[in-house]
């Protein structure tokens, strides 16, 4: 099995860290939070200094060149590694290909920072339209072994605040890939430790059946002030889904919306029904958003095509970009299954 790290800290473990770029002093703010994000990590060796340039050069970029950019910082879904998200409103990269050739540049410098950015990171993906421009930069501890499913998120606190009431897991077992989203009621430290003792319970042993995972949370989270919790579990062709409260299941592929899914009424840790799995065919290509109430569920009623297409690492991200309430925790989740499409 593996799983991210059960660290018992907000930030370190589930946390998402934003770098606004709205000011060119918020590109060394980048390279100094990449630093400690990939140190944190257990990066090795001169790992965090190249995660400090991958973000840097990000930043830049964003700084000359993009509207209402942002950096997210976090740790892999899996937890070998970090990951830097760059996501802005425009307007767009005109040449995608040119863009990443070393020497480029249309603001006169020696245009090293996309390419740049593609040769440290091991992965490096990128997505462009008029009406933004979504980046994702992974890396690996060395010999760390790269998960079996897609899989990316992004988990914000509340508009200033650092503790953030949301929290998220994903695990690989015998049984499948289970992934778990969470939302202590309210927010701040107290919806913190709640989010945080559930997914900690949960990583015990994520290969559990749905409603006895749940039962656990519930029984772990009587003394706090309760969540709600969404879980998913992927199999060959099939995904079972169970949960309570507001935490909301799409599943999806590239043309549209096929399925929502909403907990069941209660409060894990205060007042839990019986706990009802429900199954959905999950074809190979599929895509699942897990998302808690802080994103406007309303994106599924009319999404785009760009943004049904993206890989999960960037699908998170757009979603947050775009849909994210700053008047609470937000979190998306997404995982594709394994294979293509039909």
């Amino acid at each position: 099995m593996s799983a991210v790290d059960p660290g018992t800290e907000a930030v370190p473990g589930t946390t998402t860290r934003q770098v606004r770029v709205d000011h060119h002093s918020a590109v060394h703010l980048a390279a100094e939070t990449a630093r400690a994000v990939a140190r944190e990590g257990a990066l090795p060796g001169a790992l965090p200094d190249r995660a400090a340039v991958i973000a840097s050069e990000l930043a830049a970029n964003l700084d000359k060149h993009a509207r209402d950019g942002s950096l997210y910082l976090q740790h892999l879904p899996a937890g070998e590694g970090i990951e830097i998200l760059a996501v802005d409103r425009g307007p767009g990269i005109g040449d995608l290909a040119l863009s990443l050739t070393d020497g480029f540049s249309t603001t006169g410098t020696l245009g090293a920072g996309l390419g740049a950015v593609g040769r440290i990171a091991d992965e490096f993906t990128i997505r462009t339209e008029a009406g933004g421009t979504l980046m994702s930069a992974r890396m690996r501890r060395p010999g760390a072994p790269a998960p079996h499913t897609a899989a990316g998120v992004v988990c914000l606190p509340l508009e200033g605040e650092s503790a953030c009431g949301d929290a998220w897991a994903v695990a690989e077992s015998e049984e499948g890939v289970t992934a778990l989203v969470v939302d202590g009621l309210g927010h701040g430290e107290q919806a913190a430790e709640a989010a945080q003792l559930a997914r900690r319970h949960f990583l015990r042993e994520p290969g559990r059946p749905l409603p006895e995972l749940l039962t656990g949370m519930h029984r772990a989270l009587r003394r706090t002030r309760g969540a709600a919790a969404g879980l998913v579990r992927l199999r060959a062709g099939t995904a079972e889904s169970c949960g309570i409260g507001n935490i909301r299941l799409m599943l999806l592929d590239d043309r549209r919306v096929h399925a929502r899914v909403t907990g069941q009424p209660g409060i894990v840790g205060f007042t839990l029904p019986v706990p009802r799995v429900q199954r959905l065919d999950a074809p190979a290509g599929a895509g699942l958003v897990l998302c808690s109430d802080g994103i406007d569920h309303r994106w599924a009623d009319s999404p785009s095509p760009f943004l049904l297409r993206l890989p999960p690492p960037l699908l998170a991200a757009a979603l947050c970009r775009d849909r994210r309430r700053t008047r609470d925790d937000a979190t998306a989740l997404a995982v594709r299954v394994p294979g293509r499409q039909p």
